[in-house]
């Protein structure tokens, strides 16, 4: 996003948490400003980007990180009229954060999804997960949630096997969420990515999930730009369509022998960004487009033509990658597991150029640097962490994922 509007010659001010952050390296970084982290006190974190939106004068504030996303989304009203958001409509918004809304929606719509049921106790999901066939994935009705003081709780998605597995899984969750059963979907990760400019698609990109962290489901560490497949294209339209959507948002499927199934609406930027700028897809340039010409504008013409067979990591997860596959089994065993060559082979080729980086850019060197940097200073603990999982019985248990941060 920086350097994109950067080079544009936007005046960019780049905003984090984190001191570190290698975005405030960046040449295409006029001015910075480090707010309060989000996980910890969400109340003054909006304070501080209102307080700088007002007195830096900022047209536009565009979130990134789910978190920061979700309070702003949810304080608009603490931003003058001088500054706009780079948001959806709040109820298309909210709509999209809430996995069952969004499959009640694909199904109206005639989206295929996952077969999928509501649950809040282990007792209740364990009653209804006759009628799904095993293995079956839990998934938090909403992945972030906003705690009375400001706080916020985060979940992740969890797989259970049995009955027993999917009681343990459900335990820690029960009185902080509602989870979506889900039966698992065996496949190739695929998202479409589309700029919406008040349900109409003006960008459109596809990229394959070629390693995803964990493996057994997450954020991609190595993804390829694909052909638009018409299919997919048609189901992400026709969900934003519906929704009214205007912005950017990123729709992922699951493509695998039975067809594609929806697995969620990513309402916001996403990781993978770097790829769809080096595909040739300028999303940041278009979003200032869309959010600050007057509504009586028409929107610009589509542009869904983009260089096929580009390739990103991201540096960080993809190590995180190499060591998860490397390190002792998955607690899942139920799921196909890349074998430990690939993961050498992985290592051998990590700064292969052809494969490119999200980050690292001999343009603007300064930033793949400090990530470089704070990736090094994490190795000592992570190291101990695996070591203790090497050594620790029972290590390969999941650890629980409804916490606090």
């Amino acid at each position: 996003m920086i350097r994109s509007l950067g080079r544009r010659g936007i005046h960019v001010v780049a905003a984090d948490s984190n001191p570190r952050s290698p975005g405030f390296r960046s040449r295409y970084a006029a001015e910075r400003l480090v707010y309060p982290p989000p996980t910890i006190d969400g109340q003054a974190t909006v304070t501080a980007l209102a307080r700088a939106a007002s007195e830096r004068r900022i047209d536009l504030v565009i979130p990134v990180g789910e978190g920061t996303t979700v309070l702003v989304s949810g304080a608009r009203e603490r931003f003058g009229d001088g500054t706009v958001l780079a948001l959806p409509d709040a109820e298309a918004f909210e709509t999209a954060r809430d996995k069952l809304a969004t499959v009640e929606l694909a199904a109206r719509l005639g989206v295929p999804t996952p077969r999928t049921i509501l649950v809040r106790t282990a007792a209740e999901a364990l009653r209804h997960a006759a009628d799904l066939r095993w293995p079956v994935v839990l998934k938090p009705q909403a992945s972030r949630k906003v705690l009375e003081r400001g706080e916020m709780e985060a979940f992740g998605v969890e797989y259970a096997a049995d009955g027993t597995a999917l009681a343990a899984q459900m335990a820690p969750l029960e009185g902080h969420c509602a989870v979506l059963l889900q039966e698992y979907c065996r496949g190739e990760g695929h998202g479409v990515g589309l700029l919406m400019d008040r349900g109409q698609p003006l960008l459109a990109f596809q990229h394959r999930r070629l390693r995803e962290v964990p493996f057994t489901g997450g954020p991609s560490s190595l993804r390829d730009s694909v052909p638009l497949d018409p299919v997919l294209f048609e189901h992400s339209a026709r969900l934003l369509e519906a929704l009214h959507w205007t912005g950017p948002a990123m729709v992922e499927f699951k493509v695998g022998p039975e067809g594609p199934s929806l697995m969620e609406i990513n309402g916001r930027l996403w990781g993978s960004l770097a790829l769809a700028v080096k595909s040739g897809v300028d999303f940041p340039g278009r979003i200032v487009d869309v959010f600050l010409s007057p509504l009586t504008e028409p929107a610009a013409g589509r542009d869904f033509g983009y260089a096929v067979g580009v390739r990103s990591r991201d540096l960080g997860l993809e190590l995180s990658w190499i060591a998860s596959v490397l390190a002792p089994r998955s607690a899942h065993p139920f799921l196909e597991a890349p074998r430990r060559r690939e993961a050498a082979a992985a290592a051998l080729r990590l700064f292969d150029p052809r494969d490119g980086f999200d980050v690292l850019d001999a343009g603007d060197p300064m930033p793949g640097l400090a990530e470089v940097a704070g990736i090094a200073a994490k190795v000592p603990r992570h190291l101990g962490r695996a070591l203790r999982r090497f050594s620790l019985p029972g290590a390969a248990r999941p650890e629980t994922r409804a916490q606090s941060r």
